[in-house]
């Protein structure tokens, strides 16, 4: 064989494989930090660790990363400021946050139900949010949204933030205090409450004003320069959702091998699942959905009540376009 022909050849072997490492480099999944309210490995967080673990986002060409902040507050702010395009708190948070020009919105909601409930130990004489003035009850963050919920609920009957002892005592202490009867109420999620009553604690559930589901929450900007990349994680982050919906037992055996520190507790963990699909997934029919009216509703009892100083623009909220129907509740 001529040396020229050698040549040629061994010029276009190289063309190819070039051309085969730069399309690897193309194809490679783009890192995206999203920063959740509390530590990831909470169950509460199941359909983003779900979604992780079966490659959902991998589908979408995305390799996500997660942080946690300070609460969904601080989630908010820090999407505001640049540090990250989009992560996680409740459905309500951009309209704290929006009164303060930080341009952050809602991109999908996890649930029609309330995220957060108070819980007091029965026989307690606490039968309301009323009956909790003068008690001391713990949040886990004074920049969670949790506790603007629970502001709000104390609004609504009259009580202010001093009439009650409110210590913020983060992700564990906001249940262990509780527990161990240094606090007579909690303002928590569905896992702190399964939590106390492996505690041995009988435990009485009372609904926060309006509390929302969890949201996804992204930056205008990411929304703006980024829309696939919002739309990946949305549409992935939802069937990881339908995953604890359709079957919270094997839901529970993902989340276990995504997070071993939970290995042998499935049963535990399948339980804190079941309480988010009765009481925070609950019957949503387009998974994902924000309903207008039920914000509007929020936006102007956080309005009227001085919890937020000025009132955003409705539109400014929320936006549903990366919600697609063919993710409807089964």
């Amino acid at each position: 064989m001529p040396k020229s022909l050698l040549q040629r050849f061994a010029q276009a072997a190289a063309i190819a494989l070039g051309l085969s490492l730069a399309q690897g480099v193309l194809a490679a999944p783009v890192k995206v930090t999203y920063l959740l309210p509390a530590p990831p490995n909470l169950p509460a967080f199941a359909p983003w660790i779900i979604a992780k673990e079966k490659g959902y986002y991998a589908a979408h060409d995305l390799e996500l990363n997660f942080i946690a902040a300070k609460g969904g507050v601080d989630v908010a702010k820090q999407l505001g400021a640049g540090n990250a395009l989009i992560g996680g708190a409740m459905g309500e948070t951009s309209i704290v946050v929006r009164a303060n020009d930080i341009p952050v919105r809602a991109v999908a909601l996890l649930g029609n139900g309330g995220l957060a409930q108070v819980a007091t130990r029965r026989g307690a004489g606490i039968a309301g949010i009323a009956d909790l003035k003068g008690k001391t009850m713990t949040v886990m963050s004074y920049s969670d949204n949790i506790y603007y919920s629970l502001l709000a609920s104390l609004r609504k009957v009259g009580l202010g933030k001093n009439d009650v002892d409110i210590q913020a005592a983060g992700p564990s202490g906001v249940w262990q205090l509780f527990a161990a009867g240094k606090a007579q109420a909690m303002a928590a999620s569905p896992d702190w409450v399964t939590n106390v009553e492996n505690a041995g604690v009988e435990v009485r559930l009372i609904p926060l004003f309006e509390s929302m589901a969890q949201a996804i929450l992204a930056s205008d900007k990411a929304i703006r320069e980024q829309p696939e990349l919002v739309r990946g994680v949305v549409q992935a982050t939802l069937q990881g959702m339908r995953d604890v919906i359709q079957d919270p037992r094997d839901a529970a055996r993902v989340f276990v091998k995504a997070v071993p520190a939970y290995a042998g507790k499935e049963e535990a963990v399948e339980r804190v699942l079941r309480l988010y699909v009765e009481h925070v997934y609950a019957s949503q029919q387009v998974l994902g959905h924000i309903d207008p009216q039920r914000m509007e509703q929020i936006r102007q009892f956080y309005v009227s009540e001085g919890i937020v100083s000025q009132a955003p623009r409705l539109e400014d909220l929320y936006t549903n376009q990366f919600i697609d129907s063919p993710m409807a509740a089964q």
